[in-house]
């Protein structure tokens, strides 16, 4: 019995590459001219969708990531978790399927070729919604925990829908009604993706990787007490050794050291925005011994509190 396939034509492939740079082009063109060609961190009126421009590589910084769909125009950007290394740049985007402590940095960003990005933030709910209509069987395979995080190729039909989301801005009167809607289809696409059962997991009920969403839940909430495993166990409805296994599948850290980036990087919050010393804000933190807060949050930002918090205030007055 023959068996017949179809062969990638390769003027296909081509007219799809030029469909990509012709609306990469244009993407960046709109992502320029809503920046204003000015560096820095843009919110838009359509509340989840930030943009961001930068015409220089920054110095690595550390932060909380919420779910998030991430695409470039232009450039290139590094994110570790622990000592994973993520990048992507035009051609691949990024999504975070957890809330996660990362380590980002533009690495590939110039005056004359400035690095323009987005980042289009979504929750549980959305992807739960979009799963049940899918009820595709093959979500529910796959590793039990992957990580809350991956990339992917850009393909045309995501790069269109991100565009014309984008494009929304230049009419604002649209937003209301046709955001939603292209939100939607965008995380649509990216369920249809290869990678889309790690996205979906995040969102099913009574999966280790739903069960991790809540531990890391419970975590953010109450970061500033004692961390007692087994209670945090029983919140989530799982063993220890399973919250422990499945814990570090997904962040790749251990639920303690998650607790602990998450003061750490609170405290220097609290630093640099509020003008306290060190002394009460590891104490607003959770930490009793100041000598334990200056020794991690150095291992961690390279730097003892008080050199780490001036060097990021001249970074921004310069």
């Amino acid at each position: 019995m023959l068996t017949s396939f179809t062969r990638a034509d390769p003027d296909d492939r081509s007219a799809e590459q030029v469909r990509l740079t012709v609306m990469r082009a244009e993407l960046a063109n709109q992502l320029e001219r809503h920046t204003g060609g000015a560096d820095g961190v843009y919110p838009t009126a359509i509340p989840a969708l930030t943009l961001v421009r930068a015409s220089q590589s920054t110095h690595p910084s550390c932060g909380l990531f919420q779910p998030a769909f991430c695409m470039l125009a232009r450039g290139s950007k590094r994110l570790m978790l622990c000592d994973e290394v993520y990048i992507y740049d035009p051609t691949r985007y990024l999504v975070v399927s957890q809330n996660l402590p990362l380590t980002g940095q533009v690495v590939n960003a110039s005056s004359d070729m400035p690095y323009l990005g987005l980042k289009l933030e979504f929750d549980a709910r959305e992807i739960a919604s979009l799963v049940l209509e899918l009820k595709q069987v093959e979500y529910g395979r796959g590793p039990k925990c992957p990580r809350g995080l991956y990339t992917g190729d850009v393909t045309t039909t995501l790069l269109d829908a991100t565009l014309r989301l984008v494009n929304l801005l230049d009419t604002p009167e649209d937003i209301p009604t046709l955001a939603a809607l292209i939100t939607r289809e965008i995380l649509y696409r990216l369920l249809r993706s290869n990678d889309g059962w790690a996205l979906a997991q995040m969102a099913m009920k009574d999966t280790h990787s739903n069960r991790i969403t809540q531990a890391i839940s419970w975590l953010q909430t109450h970061y500033r007490e004692p961390l007692h495993v087994a209670e945090l166990a029983r919140e989530v409805h799982m063993s220890v050794s399973s919250l422990h296994s499945h814990f570090k599948a997904v962040t790749a850290m251990s639920p303690l050291q998650f607790q602990k980036l998450l003061r750490l990087q609170e405290a220097r919050r609290i630093m640099l925005t509020e003008a306290v010393d060190a002394g009460l804000a590891g104490h607003r933190v959770g930490y009793e011994s100041q000598s334990q807060f200056n020794r991690e949050y150095s291992r961690l930002f390279g730097a003892p509190p008080a050199r780490d918090i001036k060097r990021l205030r001249e970074e921004q007055l310069a």
